[in-house]
């Protein structure tokens, strides 16, 4: 990916924030007690979160008391996260691109990106990360992705769609089953910046309606891309198949990963 186009699809998850805000999934709590136990995180910790969007990960970090402060590259995602967080007076939330943002002097425990640290610079965002940091202190990612599972002919049906209406879709793609997924040492394996990483993974499931799929697939970046009637035709094609194969319901399986590497003393 470019530098040109990482700048233009990470711009597009704020233009509708509201719809990001309701379509997109949380993720698993077991997340969230493996960062408590792993980081060794208390209600004394300091957590900086790295595009926290509208809040799908700070609300369950901020449960867990400490000061977290919440950095988003959207004015308009940073305002739906603020609404969603107000009662945690524990959570500040900051507008600014990573790569511009003037960190406070104090170093924080935990650094956390859920679902947007592939969207920051690589040239920044690993040595970054680690200049925030106490040392000692852990760098977490959390990605998930769409993996082989789910109502899986309608996902393979749907191919013929992509096909049809996306021409940036290679022939004849499939989804990888997640055994087939490797972990992701997030570049900090070639870092003498930070220790060995460690890894956690997640399997699960969640059901959509027709309304609700197409939401969800207007939150992602390529589908909001797509020019307009290309992009009209997709959602159509992709809702005939869940209303007329599917009686309007399917399953979507995700493998939601967890890296975490401890900064170099």
């Amino acid at each position: 990916m470019t530098d040109t186009d990482r700048e233009l699809l990470r711009a597009t998850f704020g233009e509708d924030a509201e719809l990001y805000d309701h379509a997109r999934p949380g993720y698993p709590d077991q997340v969230f007690e493996d960062l408590v136990r792993l980081g060794g995180l208390s209600p004394r910790s300091r957590v900086l979160e790295i595009g926290c969007g509208t809040g799908q990960a700070s609300r369950p970090l901020a449960r867990l008391g400490g000061t977290i402060i919440a950095v988003e590259l959207s004015p308009e995602l940073a305002a739906v996260a603020r609404r969603n967080l107000r009662e945690f007076r524990n959570v500040t939330v900051e507008v600014s691109p990573f790569e511009h943002w003037t960190p406070p002097t104090t170093p924080f425990d935990l650094v956390i990106s859920a679902t947007a640290f592939h969207w920051i610079d690589p040239a920044i965002r690993v040595d970054k990360a680690a200049d925030v940091l106490r040392p000692g202190g852990t760098l977490a990612v959390v990605h998930t992705e769409h993996v082989a599972g789910g109502t899986e002919n309608f996902f393979a049906d749907a191919q013929a769609c992509y096909e049809a209406f996306d021409p940036r879709t290679p022939p004849g793609l499939r989804l990888t089953p997640a055994a087939d997924i490797p972990d992701d040492p997030i570049e900090v394996a070639p870092s003498a910046r930070f220790g060995p990483a460690r890894f956690r993974r997640y399997e699960w499931e969640q059901g959509y309606t027709t309304g609700e799929y197409l939401d969800l697939l207007m939150t992602y970046s390529g589908h909001r891309t797509l020019p307009r009637p290309a992009g009209d035709g997709l959602l159509a094609c992709i809702a005939n198949l869940i209303d007329r194969d599917h009686g309007g319901q399917i399953s979507k399986r995700y493998l939601t990963r967890l890296t975490m590497a401890d900064r170099a003393a």
